[in-house]
């Protein structure tokens, strides 16, 4: 924990930005696989510009995906219907490589005994972060979750056309001042919307200050962090001859780890989460952290934890397991990476079997698109396996 004033800030973005535009188009494909091949392997990369989507698709399945079709359902389904960018106008191009299955990759997790688990080995090298803290009741920093709660509201007044001025790009800045390392205020709030060309607005400030920031926090929690006389509200819209989305700036899977993850507060991976399958480690080795941290803080054990897990090709376990508490934790942070080894499953094979993420999207329709969009971590909307703080009675037993 810093234990200085401070001033941090975090950014969200709506659904329709051209980035996570493309996370979600590569997480769709995701999804689109493994409902008809829960063994699917795919890695998925979109790229968008004006009049132009371009996918990227390595897979081995036995799945048979339209590619271009999916990209045209997410992008219409946004709603980009500008006469330079829409799903029914815009080009596709696409690079699709298909590859053999690997009958080693197509194991059924949820059978599988713990040494055959054991056996099954990360196929990449990465580190991976998970973190938690205290100052919300989903446990992430104020300033993403703040970020992220003023992105959705924005969002839902534009799908809703009480706001019919704004299209689906948009960015939300929440800038929090810190004293002794606790959120003590709400130092300023920035908005960066885009405007529908011969579209009639009328004080544009005045109606995001009523229909999106006071709804997000009337009738919020006492203890919650709120706007004060002081708190700054600024909103730049763009100029609507420009026009806004891919029209203006492209987008890229994978560009946006901050806001898919802890807005910068705390450190995570330079690989992207979107557009993978759930046997990359990659992925899921940052969803299992994410669940470590959030427990040890839920058990009472310390006020935040990072939880670092190092995995190398050839291993099925973390060649290294690090946890830091910043000096708030109940324990020494070597007894916590002890008790996380005992209790916690790392292994590849194993965070699949737990979280049993292969089979997500057969019983939702859809579930990585889901996460491409306001976050992969604090989604107290959604019930994802990492956020569950399910390990209490076993962490208690550790409390001094």
């Amino acid at each position: 924990m810093i234990k200085k004033d401070y001033v941090f800030f975090s950014e969200s973005v709506i659904e329709g930005h051209p980035d996570k535009l493309c996370d979600q188009i590569s997480d769709a494909l995701v999804d689109r696989f493994l409902q008809q091949d829960p063994y699917s392997s795919i890695i998925a990369e979109t790229a968008v510009s004006q009049s132009i989507v371009f996918l990227a698709v390595q897979f081995a399945s036995t799945a048979i995906v339209d590619a271009p079709s999916v990209a045209r359902e997410v992008i219409n389904d946004i709603g980009y219907q500008d006469e330079s960018f829409s799903g029914r106008s815009c080009t596709a191009l696409t690079s699709l490589r298909e590859i053999p299955l690997d009958e080693e990759n197509r194991f059924d997790e949820i059978n599988l005994l713990d040494d055959e688990i054991e056996k099954i080995y990360v196929r990449n090298q990465v580190n991976v972060f998970g973190f938690a803290c205290n100052q919300t009741k989903s446990l992430m920093p104020l300033p993403i979750w703040l970020a992220h709660k003023i992105a959705k509201r924005l969002n839902f007044v534009r799908r809703s056309k009480i706001l019919n001025y704004l299209t689906p790009d948009a960015k939300v800045q929440v800038g929090v001042e810190y004293q002794k390392g606790i959120p003590k205020r709400i130092h300023s709030i920035t908005l960066q919307i885009c405007l529908k060309k011969n579209s009639k607005t009328g004080n544009i400030l005045e109606d995001i200050r009523e229909n999106v920031i006071k709804d997000v926090f009337w009738g919020a929690d006492p203890e919650q962090v709120c706007p004060d006389e002081k708190t700054k509200l600024f909103v730049r819209p763009n100029d609507p001859i420009i026009g806004c989305g891919p029209n203006v700036h492209s987008g890229l899977t994978g560009r946006k780890n901050a806001i898919d993850t802890y807005g910068e507060y705390a450190r995570h991976s330079g690989a992207s989460l979107s557009g993978k399958d759930p046997r990359r480690i990659d992925r899921i080795g940052a969803y299992v952290a994410r669940y470590a941290a959030k427990n040890i803080v839920a058990a009472g054990l310390a006020e935040e934890c990072e939880v670092q897990l190092s995995y190398s090709i050839g291993f099925s376990r973390p060649v290294s397991i690090f946890v830091q508490t910043f000096g708030t934790g109940k324990i020494s942070d070597d007894q916590l990476t002890d008790i996380l080894k005992k209790h916690f499953e790392f292994r590849p094979a194993g965070i699949l079997k737990e979280f049993k993420l292969r089979h997500l999207p057969l019983h939702k329709g859809g579930f990585y698109r889901k996460l491409a969009s306001y976050g992969h971590m604090g989604r107290i909307d959604l019930d994802l396996p990492w956020e569950k703080i399910d390990r209490l009675d076993i962490l208690a037993q550790y409390l001094p």
